[in-house]
C-alpha cells in the first residue's frame, strides 16, 4: 500500500508540473480577466455579466498579445510583450513550485532553490509558447514562406 502511495504522489506531482508548464502562457490573461471580471461584479453587472466581461477580457488579451507579438519585427518589442506574458507565469511559478516543494521537504534554502528554478523554468515556458506564434522567417525579414521571392543559398541561377 505504501508503494502505491509513493507511486500516485510522484504521478500527481508530475502532473502539477506539467499543467505548470502548459498553462504557463495564460497567467496574465487569466489575471487580467479575473480583474476584469471583477471590477464588472463589483460595479453591478452580476455574475453572468462578470462571467462573460473575464471571459472576453481575458481571451482579448490572450489574442491581441499573441497577435502583436506574431506580427511585430523588432526584437526590442517582442521582448517587451514576451516578458509581459514571463513575468506572471514567473511569479504563478514560483508559487507553484514552492508549496510543491514543501509537499517534501522542510522550509529552508532547498525549498526556495527549488521554487526559483521552477519560476525560471515557467517563465521561459511562456516565452517559448508566444514564439510559436511566429511565422518562420524566409531569411529575408520579410516574414512567412508564402513570400513571393525566396532565396535559397543551393539556387545559383540568381
Amino acid at each position: 500500500m505504501l508503494v502505491i502511495g509513493i507511486v500516485l504522489s510522484v504521478f500527481g506531482l508530475g502532473l502539477f508540473c506539467w499543467l505548470l508548464f502548459t498553462l504557463a502562457i495564460y497567467a496574465l490573461p487569466f489575471l487580467a480577466g479575473l480583474t476584469a471580471g471583477l471590477a464588472a461584479f463589483h460595479s453591478g453587472a452580476g455574475v453572468i455579466g462578470a462571467l462573460f466581461v473575464g471571459l472576453l477580457v481575458g481571451g482579448a488579451t490572450l489574442t491581441f498579445g499573441q497577435i502583436a507579438f506574431s506580427t511585430t519585427r523588432t526584437p526590442r518589442i517582442r521582448a517587451i510583450i514576451g516578458l509581459l506574458y514571463a513575468v506572471p507565469a514567473t511569479v504563478a511559478g514560483y508559487q507553484v513550485s514552492f508549496a510543491l516543494a514543501g509537499i517534501g521537504m522542510s522550509a529552508g534554502g532547498w525549498q526556495t532553490a527549488f521554487a526559483i528554478v521552477g519560476a525560471v523554468l515557467s517563465g521561459a515556458t511562456a516565452v517559448s509558447r508566444m514564439t510559436l506564434f511566429v511565422p518562420p522567417s524566409d531569411g529575408r525579414g520579410t516574414g512567412g514562406t508564402n513570400s513571393p521571392i525566396v532565396w535559397r543559398p543551393h539556387d545559383q541561377t540568381r
